[in-house]
């Protein structure tokens, strides 16, 4: 059996990152040392930019929990997206969604409600860019979102 080589501890901060990825070209780090973000509605995130983290252009990837029966209003954004079931079930729209299931969207085309299933739903998305905040649609006031809550927490 290989032996697993203990990891160095990675600042994930939006600039010391950006700096370490310009020194070295790389940096090896796991979801579990991401720093999770709780939002009121008990979904729980988890985030990090693909390339460089201050780059605009930098994709963006989220591992997000939703609990059982959470309700997420209509939205959009302003990029391109997928999203990959992990674990569980959700309905967007009419159309159930299970673990396994790609969904890819274009930018500022509307979509929801979403729906977790009856056990939650861990979904991992990824969006073009930076210019991922959802946005509210139609007669929703984006407070099922929580997006200022995501972006004011990352540093």
């Amino acid at each position: 059996m290989q032996k697993k080589t203990p990891k160095r501890t990675v600042d994930l901060t939006r600039q010391v990152l950006s700096d370490s990825l310009n020194k070295r070209g790389h940096e090896t780090f796991s979801w579990d040392d991401i720093e999770p973000i709780s939002l009121p509605n008990g979904v729980v995130s988890k985030m990090f930019r693909v390339g460089c983290p201050i780059e605009p252009s930098s994709p963006t990837v989220f591992k997000v929990y939703f609990p059982p029966e959470c309700l997420i209003e209509a939205h959009t954004h302003d990029c391109d997206y997928t999203e990959i079931i992990l674990e569980g079930s959700q309905k967007v729209g009419a159309q159930w969604l299970h673990a396994g299931d790609i969904r890819v969207g274009l930018a500022n085309r509307g979509y929801g409600p979403l729906l977790a299933g009856p056990h939650g739903v861990t979904i991992m998305f990824v969006f073009k860019t930076g210019n991922w905040p959802a946005k509210p649609i139609g007669n929703n006031d984006g407070s099922s979102l929580h997006s200022d809550v995501i972006a004011n927490s990352i540093r």
